[in-house]
């Protein structure tokens, strides 16, 4: 039985764990050498491994059925301020409602959005019949100008409410004035770690954990990324210089949020 162990139960974790048995004083027994374990010790500490490994796995689904029910309310949510709103289980269902929301030839820009990276949007855009339109490689302003008449336009949330209201901070606006006007479409790409329970506890996430970590990621000198919070500062290189709040949509089918079973951004 130990020898077919490996071949039989989780092959991932096995060997570990039968490195470990072989190893422990309290799972190989005095008889047992390194050249004849005892099996049975052995076996027992496999056990253990898939045991933990189910307890991780039922953990996980009680989390994916609890991200879905709050997705479905803030869905709910989203319609009632005539905006659309998508659940997606996992990166890959992601990847596919946004490819679905964007036709070929189509002209996207982007407000540095991290989560559609992570989904694999961008390259996706890059590599297929797209005009994506990369900032890096224009002049501040002009990349700004494409973006207002992009067909689509990418963008994150720093928080959500659960009953579908959108939180940004932005620093020179350009992310923040394309959500509000100009592109033709907005899909949002926002991970359930994002949802809070209302307007108040969304803007404190938005101050407290997205500028911070997002002044980290640009290394830039404020207070915030020296201490990991919110002090309201007036510092020349402050990100949080303008706030919106996205709480309805006059025109129909130009707001999309896709949300995703997964930790996505800041």
């Amino acid at each position: 039985i130990g020898r077919d162990a490996e071949r039989v139960f989780l092959p991932a974790k096995i060997p570990e764990a039968y490195a470990v048995a072989l190893e422990s004083p309290v799972f190989v027994q005095p008889c047992g050498t390194k050249s004849h374990p005892d099996y049975f010790s052995a076996l027992l500490c496999v056990f253990y491994v898939i045991i933990e490994q189910f307890e991780v796995h039922a953990m996980n689904e009680n989390i994916a059925k609890k991200n879905e029910a709050l997705a479905q309310t803030v869905i709910k949510g989203l319609e009632s301020r005539n905006m659309t709103g998508f659940y997606a289980a996992s990166k890959e269902d992601a990847l596919k409602t946004a490819l679905s929301l964007i036709p070929e030839n189509s002209t996207i820009a982007m407000g540095g959005c991290t989560s559609a990276t992570e989904i694999g949007l961008i390259d996706a855009l890059k590599n297929g019949k797209y005009n994506y339109i990369d900032r890096a490689q224009m002049e501040p302003r002009a990349s700004l100008m494409a973006a207002y008449d992009a067909d689509i336009f990418l963008a994150s949330a720093n928080a959500m409410t659960s009953d579908g209201e959108i939180v940004n901070i932005d620093g020179n606006a350009n992310r923040v004035s394309c959500i509000a006007q100009g592109p033709k479409k907005v899909v949002f790409i926002v991970g359930m770690n994002k949802i809070c329970a209302d307007l108040d506890s969304a803007i404190k996430r938005a101050r407290n954990i997205a500028a911070p970590a997002n002044a980290q990621r640009f290394n830039i000198d404020t207070p915030c990324k020296k201490t990991g919070k919110c002090f309201d500062c007036k510092s020349p290189d402050t990100i949080c210089c303008q706030f919106l709040i996205t709480r309805f949509s006059k025109h129909p089918g130009r707001i999309n949020v896709i949300l995703v079973n997964d930790n996505l951004g800041f």
